[in-house]
């Protein structure tokens, strides 16, 4: 199992003084966000790492080479839009630069790349569906072409009441994942595991382990805080982060230890990135490279 971490926390860094920090730091693998450069329009999004945008074998064999000297791998490539959005320019664009990140993973001699199904909120999941498989079975086809996996992080994307009933991502629940599974039949498309989004939806976050052993291809270290005494004052209808907070590992609700026991029970060996978006972090960058050094420590003596 590589243990490394997200680099969105880093956004401030160039691609090289992230690859520099985990070295420093003894991590042995960083999720490489690759969004388009330019403004983002939500927190922890936008950040751009590593410019797919016309990436070529030469970019390929610069970024490899640093990688190396570094000793540090690239576990995937992220980038994590919403390809169903009910905006037809912003579905268009995501998926336009999905496909470019896909290729440069290809080019790196990655075989992953980590994402979001989308959603269009304003729908129910039977009538979002023709259209999420309308443009995941052809993305899915080229990935294919390439060698190139694509994990979905289950996070339900929903952080405002315009958001509701059913966020910007698709994939959050196992009746989904199944569901999703079982009519893309492919066997490129699996899981960015992350136990915290299933304790704020009351759901056992053990359970899917097991269950979905063989598609889960990465998996993020994030702990969430469920505040009780404001859920049971909003209930789980409400806004979500009207009842709990991200929080860094050993901040929050979750296991560590049992956690960790039962993903390497899974028989899971592939990359556990830490993703830092607990808010008691982010007064600057060095808190923020506290957070990922803090949760890099208490994280080993389960590792």
């Amino acid at each position: 199992m590589q243990f490394g971490f997200q680099s969105a926390i880093l956004a401030d860094l160039s691609f090289e003084q992230v690859i520099d920090f985990a070295s420093d730091n003894g991590f042995d693998c960083v999720e490489v966000m690759c969004w388009p450069p330019g403004a983002a329009d939500r927190k922890y999004a936008g950040v751009t790492h590593l410019d797919v945008s016309e990436f070529t074998e030469d970019n390929a064999r610069e970024v490899l080479d640093y990688c190396a000297r570094k000793g540090v791998a690239i576990s995937a490539l992220g980038y994590y839009p919403n390809l169903l959005s009910p905006d037809p320019e912003e579905a268009s664009l995501s998926l336009d630069h999905l496909r470019k990140v896909i290729a440069a993973s290809k080019l790196l001699g990655l075989d992953l790349v980590t994402t979001f199904v989308g959603n269009d909120w304003t729908k129910s999941i039977d009538d979002n569906w023709p259209r999420f498989l309308e443009i995941w079975r052809p993305l899915l086809s080229y990935a294919e072409s390439l060698g190139v996996r694509i994990a979905i992080e289950n996070c339900a994307m929903y952080f405002t009441d315009d958001e509701w009933p059913g966020g910007k991502n698709l994939a959050y629940s196992p009746a989904i994942w199944r569901r999703m599974f079982k009519d893309l039949q492919s066997e490129n498309i699996g899981l960015n595991y992350d136990p915290s989004h299933l304790v704020w939806m009351q759901m056992n976050h053990l359970k899917p382990l097991d269950a979905f052993s063989s598609r889960i291809f990465h998996a993020h270290a994030k702990d969430v805080k469920v505040d009780q005494d404001r859920l049971d004052d909003v209930g789980t209808m409400a806004v979500p982060l009207s009842y709990h907070d991200p929080r860094i590992p050993g901040r929050g609700d979750i296991d560590w230890r049992e956690y960790m026991a039962c993903l390497k029970a899974s028989g899971f060996d592939g990359a556990f990135c830490i993703e830092v978006e607990d808010s008691d972090y982010e007064a600057s960058l060095e808190d923020r490279k506290r957070a990922l050094q803090e949760s890099g420590t208490f994280l080993r003596s389960f590792l």
